[in-house]
């Protein structure tokens, strides 16, 4: 179960840190509340939902890392939950 967590956390970082280079690699008004792929990014980035509070990259890495890693959690303790049932 810890790999299985591990995973989930690493997939969190991968996905802030997939969205952190593509903002980088727009022209400069990218990421506004105007552009559509934003509803993406919340979904995927929970932290974003604190857009009005500036945070440096490394702690929404991290903070989307733990998101992802306390989801991953409580996804596997019910997988195996429901896996002893039968």
């Amino acid at each position: 179960m810890k790999y299985r967590t591990a995973m989930w956390a690493s997939v969190g970082f991968l996905v802030a840190g997939c969205w952190a280079l593509y903002a980088f690699a727009t022209t400069p008004p990218a990421m506004t509340s105007a552009d559509p792929i934003v509803t993406l990014v919340r979904l995927t980035c929970p932290i974003t939902l604190l857009s009005f509070y500036p945070l440096r990259l490394y702690w929404v890495l991290l903070a989307n890392a733990a998101t992802y890693a306390l989801v991953g959690l409580i996804v596997e303790t019910l997988r195996q939950r429901l896996n002893q049932a039968k």
